[in-house]
């Protein structure tokens, strides 16, 4: 083949490479990435996707990532304003539940987030549903759908009637995945205001002893009790896990007056706090 057959050739594969490559190059942006989808809930104009490391809902502490999605073009939102109201229907009332707002999440173009805590569910995880009320570009929307809540393995939420006659909950946040050592032991504190209003209780005392019923109901050293952070709202302290298995937390609160309302000392007599949490490993 003559010269001036060749370079033709070779221009026009040159530049249906450089197009090929260019298309290919283009970055794809998944800012969901290592999380599952839980579900969407639909209405006439938008998609609310609802996303977490598990991919379902569950008793206890639960944290949620959020993105809108344009039903018209699949396009997602980068700027809304969004707040929820999760509802359990009893067979003679309705009640809420301790939740968080929800905002932007920072470095994320259409990623929002909050957690949610639920304090109860059916056996089936039937029961609850979840509203949301938005605002985008100053025009309100909102949507409603039914959830799954399914029952957590162990005890990782409790609600108690405290000395006080006041209606507390107790949810574990930290630790996700405990270690034989010092772990970061995070707890939140909500009372029930009414049946659907949870605020978050501020400088209470959570004391701690842990136990292992199937190892002669031991401890362990160098714990420490919870105390109140402004800075998450939520209860810190040391948890010390000599060993893997199944751990009870043994759990006594006290308020900002140094009044216990709930939970006892560990003894011979008594092996279990009527406030405790649990953990596996």
């Amino acid at each position: 083949m003559k010269l001036k057959h060749i370079l033709p050739i070779l221009f026009i594969s040159l530049i249906a490479t450089g197009c090929s490559t260019d298309d290919n190059d283009i970055p794809t942006l998944n800012e969901v990435e290592g999380l599952l989808k839980i579900q969407e809930i639909v209405n006439n104009n938008h998609t609310i996707e609802l996303y977490s490391k598990t991919g379902e809902f569950s008793t206890g502490y639960n944290n949620v990532t959020i993105r809108i999605k344009d039903n018209e073009n699949n396009s997602y939102f980068e700027n809304a304003t969004i707040s929820w109201v999760p509802v359990m229907q009893m067979p003679t009332m309705q009640h809420s539940c301790p939740k968080t707002a929800i905002t932007k999440v920072s470095g994320k173009k259409t990623m929002f987030n909050g957690s949610l805590i639920y304090q109860m569910t059916n056996t089936d995880g039937s029961g609850w549903s979840l509203t949301f009320n938005y605002t985008i570009n100053n025009v309100d929307y909102s949507v409603t759908d039914t959830i799954s809540v399914y029952q957590a393995e162990k005890q990782n939420v409790t609600t108690i009637m405290g000395a006080d006659d006041t209606r507390y909950i107790l949810a574990l946040i930290e630790p996700n995945d405990p270690i034989i050592g010092i772990n970061d032991l995070m707890i939140g504190l909500y009372k029930m205001e009414n049946m659907m209003s949870f605020p978050v209780v501020k400088d209470y005392t959570i004391m701690l002893d842990p136990r292992m019923p199937g190892m002669g109901n031991h401890s362990s050293p160098n714990n420490t009790d919870l105390s109140f952070k402004n800075t998450d709202s939520m209860y810190h302290g040391n948890l010390s896990l000599t060993m893997t298995g199944y751990w009870v937390l043994n759990l006594k609160l006290v308020d900002d007056n140094n009044t216990l309302l709930k939970g006892e000392d560990v003894t011979e007599q008594n092996e279990k706090s009527s406030l405790y949490l649990e953990i596996e490993f």
